[in-house]
């Protein structure tokens, strides 16, 4: 657990520089020129990604659901593998079931009910209150606010991100955010987490090395067409999280926001980030 103890500000450099997708990737995805959106161009499969980099013990690798695509059965799927992409002759169709057969992978399907590994005589935790500030996994600390989904800006959108923030919503609904790291255990493994929209689903997978390389495997799967990878922050929260927190409080939806003084960067921020 030792292997946690990253500086906030080192940590929060090394999240920005990896949050991005691997120039390897399935045959129907599109990458931005960021590398940081990822579409499906055509058809239901070959659509891996994983990230551009190695994650740390504690980095979170996030995306939001972007666009959806109707007539597809099956969601997002996300987890983590020991493999080096570019270690990969060809890139599987599926993660589930071609990645992980072909072993050191841990992948799992988005759903509300989400798989979870419980050891005898394990306590299930009671998930943390949403308006607290920060999500705690172990010894990370990672700020709630940038881990929740938020809805575009309507007449309806402080009810909308309300249900985003208790987590009621699906899953795999646009805007969603959904994250994936791993926490380093005494006996020298590691537990792989998945977080939806600010809760932690608890370990989905034990007992993953953490002598190897871990990275993040996103799989844009039949009815989930594009995501975007959210850079997180760790630590204190950035002066623009800052002015948005303080801002909400004085009104009562984002539309408000049109007819406030403020910058036009602060204001775009407030209203869609």
């Amino acid at each position: 657990q030792g292997q946690l103890k990253i500086a906030p500000a080192a940590m929060a450099a090394r999240c920005r520089l990896a949050a991005r997708f691997h120039h390897i990737h399935g045959t129907n995805i599109r990458l931005d020129a960021s590398h940081t959106q990822a579409t499906r161009v055509e058809s239901f499969a070959n659509g891996l990604c994983f990230s551009q980099e190695p994650l740390a013990p504690g980095q979170i690798f996030l995306v939001e659901i972007e666009e959806k695509e109707l007539g597809w059965c099956g969601h997002l799927r996300v987890g983590l593998t020991a493999r080096d992409p570019q270690s990969l002759e060809v890139v599987p169709e599926y993660s589930l079931p071609d990645l992980v057969n072909m072993g050191d992978t841990w992948v799992f399907a988005i759903t509300r009910n989400h798989n979870r590994v419980v050891v005898e005589g394990e306590e299930v935790q009671a998930r943390g209150r949403p308006w607290e500030p920060f999500l705690l996994i172990q010894r990370v600390r990672i700020p709630r606010d940038t881990l929740v989904g938020r809805s575009r800006p309507s007449r309806y959108s402080h009810i909308l991100d309300d249900l985003y923030k208790m987590n009621v919503l699906p899953a795999t609904a646009r805007r969603s955010r959904i994250g994936v790291l791993y926490a380093p255990q005494p006996d020298g493994t590691a537990d792989m987490h998945i977080i939806i929209n600010g809760e932690d689903m608890g370990p989905s997978a034990r007992g993953l090395p953490t002598t190897r390389p871990l990275y993040a495997v996103i799989d844009v799967f039949a009815s989930t067409k594009s995501v975007r990878v959210i850079p997180v922050d760790y630590g204190f929260p950035s002066l623009q999280t800052l002015c948005r927190l303080v801002i909400q409080k004085h009104i009562v939806h984002r539309l408000a926001i049109d007819g406030l003084d403020l910058p036009p960067l602060l204001k775009s921020f407030c209203q869609h980030e």
